[in-house]
């Protein structure tokens, strides 16, 4: 499908350690079971890329990850799983609000949800932060090998009408590779601009 190579480059936990250079973004958001870590590795065609835990919640860094030298997927912390301390959760949203505050370059969004459930209020708050910001932002329904087909289209429709999005959702599964050809222009796995 494509010869870019995607590789981590590091993680980051904040002021400083941000990547400013100017480079374009993607940015991958989720709650913390949600699967980011499988759709890197999968969108990338590479095992072990993001680690990948079978603790929800693992990932406490902004972990950048450079798509050719060309532009960054840029995964941030999952949210809403309860287990998280409040210190920690506090953490995490200082985090992101710095993170957010310096942005540079073209940025574009890419929103992992669970197709198995209506979207949570983490959900909505992050598709709100996306567009007071006025980023862009796609949304990805995980998990799709989960459903059977009957049910796959009034699942995209409810997450669609619950975050008001203008197009359903993409379906994708890590394990079947269900979407990951619709979504590679999206996260910059072919030449040209996001």
């Amino acid at each position: 499908m494509t010869n870019i190579t995607v590789s981590f480059v590091k993680s980051a936990a904040g002021g400083d350690d941000f990547i400013r250079d100017g480079l374009d973004k993607i940015i991958i958001t989720g709650r913390s079971n949600v699967g980011k870590s499988s759709f890197i590795n999968a969108m990338a065609g590479v095992n072990g890329l993001a680690r990948v835990s079978s603790t929800p919640g693992k990932t406490a860094f902004v972990n950048y990850f450079s798509v050719g030298g060309r532009l960054y997927w840029v995964d941030l912390p999952g949210y809403g799983y309860a287990k998280v301390s409040l210190s920690e959760r506090k953490r995490w949203a200082r985090l992101m609000e710095d993170f957010f505050a310096g942005l540079d370059g073209t940025a574009r969004g890419l929103m992992l949800v669970d197709i198995r459930h209506k979207p949570t209020e983490g959900d909505l708050d992050m598709a709100r932060c996306f567009r007071d910001l006025g980023v862009p932002f796609t949304v990805a329904a995980n998990k799709s090998d989960k459903l059977k087909k009957s049910q796959t289209e009034p699942a995209l429709a409810l997450i669609r009408d619950t975050l008001e999005l203008d197009d359903l959702p993409l379906p994708f599964s890590a394990r079947t590779g269900d979407g990951k050809d619709r979504l590679t222009d999206i996260m910059g796995l072919r030449k040209g601009r996001i």
